[in-house]
């Protein structure tokens, strides 16, 4: 633990240094498991994120120090801090990002608002609270997650969108394709393209029509194998998913 200061509004430059250098190494250990998995925010998000968190709350307690024997005046170290918990949010905000039903970054939205939890903890003194937390938070993020996608692997669902060329037959020849991988197709969505939409041929040709499925599949490469066997198909216009992305170029 740190040493107490002679006075609660006061502290030494070394216990200043040490709890601002303790901010960027735990704040960096979260944000590095972000790092290694590409997620919006990183290593230099969360380091900035607890760091300031820890200058804010050591500003609250000691920045105004000089103010405590003034007449009428009184300290509250908790306001600056309260500012932070509600302000982290814009940055949590920008870390969440919507495909369709698919929402992601809301880990990482919370990782970003507990390290600001972190830092203020150690602006504070709160040490062991931080520590703790630190850990906690490494295990949940690297542990549980890898418990998790083993667990739900499946019962997970993947989203796919198809915009394809309507042609007789054309529907049995896509759920075909993921029949033959074991893909289950648990939701349809079919949807007539717009007549301005860019992808909409010129008259005369087949009209397209927009699929949404919903797929349940318990190995990622059969869902390889399914969408490269689907995009080979001459009806395919385009097709999306997580981390594929197909479109025919135009003739």
């Amino acid at each position: 633990m740190i040493a107490a200061a002679d006075s609660v509004w006061h502290i030494s430059h070394l216990d200043l240094v040490i709890r601002m250098v303790l901010a960027v190494i735990l704040g960096g250990l979260i944000g590095l498991e972000r790092e290694w998995n590409n997620h919006a925010a990183g290593f230099r998000t969360h380091i900035l994120v607890c760091l300031g968190s820890a200058t804010i709350m050591l500003l609250s307690e000691y920045g105004f120090s000089e103010f405590v024997n003034e007449p009428n005046v009184r300290i509250d170290p908790s306001r600056l801090a309260a500012q932070v918990v509600s302000g982290i949010g814009f940055l949590g905000a920008g870390a969440i990002l919507r495909n369709g039903n698919v929402i992601k970054g809301l880990t990482t939205a919370a990782s970003v608002w507990l390290v600001a939890a972190i830092g203020l903890s150690v602006g504070a003194g709160f040490i062991t609270g931080a520590l703790v937390c630190t850990f906690l938070v490494l295990i949940s993020l690297y542990l549980l997650n890898k418990l998790e996608k083993h667990i739900i692997r499946h019962r997970r669902t993947h989203e796919v969108e198809i915009m394809i060329n309507e042609h007789p037959g054309f529907l049995s020849s896509l759920t075909a394709r993921f029949g033959e991988q074991g893909i289950q197709v648990m939701h349809l969505k079919m949807m007539p393209e717009s007549a301005h939409s860019p992808i909409v041929g010129k008259a005369g040709e087949s009209p397209v029509m927009h699929l949404v499925f919903s797929l349940r599949c318990p190995k990622h490469e059969k869902l390889i194998v399914a969408y490269e066997q689907i995009c080979a198909l001459d009806i395919v216009v385009s097709m999306e998913a997580s981390n594929f992305v197909f479109r025919k170029q135009a003739a």
